[in-house]
C-alpha cells in the first residue's frame, strides 16, 4: 500500500491506536500531523518520522478549530482524518460515577468527535473528497459493564452522529467509517476498575493490529465505502 502524496490528521495521535495509526500513514507515504493534550507525549509519538505535531484538546471548540486551521495551512488540505480520541474513567457504574466525570467524559468522546467532524467537513465538501475513521469501541454497538455507563453512552452517541452524517456527505464524495475495536492493549486499559495482567494485554489487540485494518481502509478507492467495521480478539466474546 502507498499512500504517497496523500495527507492526513490524526486526533489523539499521541498514544495507542492514534499513535499506531498515525505511523502506519506516515510509513505508507501520508503526510501526517497529530493532535492531542499533552506535547511530550507527541514529540514521543513522531520521534523519528516526519510527522508534525500541534496541542489540542477536543472538548474545546475554539482549539479545535485553531488546531484544523493549523493542519489545513501545514498540509495544504485534508484527505483522511483519523478520530483517535477518547478518554474512559475507573468509576464505571451509576452508583459510583459523579456527574462531572460524566460532563468530562462525554465532552471529549461525544462532543469532541462532532467538534472535529465540524472542523474538517468544510474543506473536504470543497473538494469534494476525503476519507473519516472515527475509532469507536465494541462498548458503541453494545452497552456493557466492561465499557461502564458513560462510556458507553458516549460511543453509541458517536456511532448515531457518525452514521447520520455519512448518509448526509456521501454525496460530497466523503466517506466516513465508524471503527469499533474490542480490547486493545493501549494506556486506557489503565483506567480499569480491575488491573489488567501482562498476559491478557498480550492476548489481546495490539495498537498495530488497528492501524493495518485503518490502512487497508483508507487505501480503498475512492468510490468503495465502509460504514463500519467490528474487530475483536479471538478471546473476547461478542456480547
Amino acid at each position: 500500500m502507498t499512500l504517497a502524496g496523500k495527507t492526513a490528521v490524526v486526533v489523539g495521535g499521541g498514544t495507542g491506536m492514534g499513535r499506531a495509526i498515525a505511523r502506519a500513514l506516515a510509513a505508507a507515504g501520508a503526510q501526517v500531523v497529530i493532535g492531542g493534550r499533552r506535547d511530550e507525549v507527541l514529540r514521543d509519538a513522531a520521534a523519528g518520522t516526519a510527522i508534525q505535531w500541534h496541542i489540542v484538546d477536543v472538548a474545546e471548540r475554539s482549539q479545535v478549530d485553531s488546531f484544523f486551521a493549523w493542519a489545513e495551512k501545514t498540509l495544504g488540505h485534508i484527505d483522511i482524518m483519523i478520530n483517535a480520541a477518547g478518554i474512559n474513567i475507573k468509576d464505571r457504574s451509576m452508583q459510583a460515577m459523579r456527574p462531572e466525570q460524566w460532563d468530562r467524559l462525554i465532552g471529549i468522546n461525544a462532543t469532541g468527535a462532532y467538534n472535529c467532524l465540524h472542523a474538517v467537513l468544510p474543506g473536504m465538501k470543497a473538494r469534494r473528497s476525503g476519507t473519516i475513521i472515527n475509532v469507536s469501541s465494541i462498548a458503541g454497538k453494545r452497552a456493557i459493564a466492561l465499557g461502564g455507563i458513560a462510556y458507553s453512552a458516549s460511543k453509541f452517541a458517536m456511532t448515531a452522529m457518525s452514521t447520520c452524517v455519512a448518509n448526509e456527505v456521501a454525496e460530497d464524495g466523503i466517506r466516513i467509517t465508524n471503527l469499533y475495536p474490542g480490547e486493545v492493549n493501549t494506556p486506557l486499559l489503565e483506567e480499569r476498575p480491575v488491573p489488567v495482567s501482562a498476559e491478557h494485554r498480550q492476548r489481546i489487540l495490539q495498537p498495530e493490529d488497528v492501524s493495518g485494518l485503518v490502512l487497508a481502509i483508507v487505501s480503498l478507492p475512492a468510490n468503495v465505502h465502509v460504514p463500519e467495521v467490528i474487530v475483536k480478539p479471538l478471546c473476547q466474546q461478542w456480547f
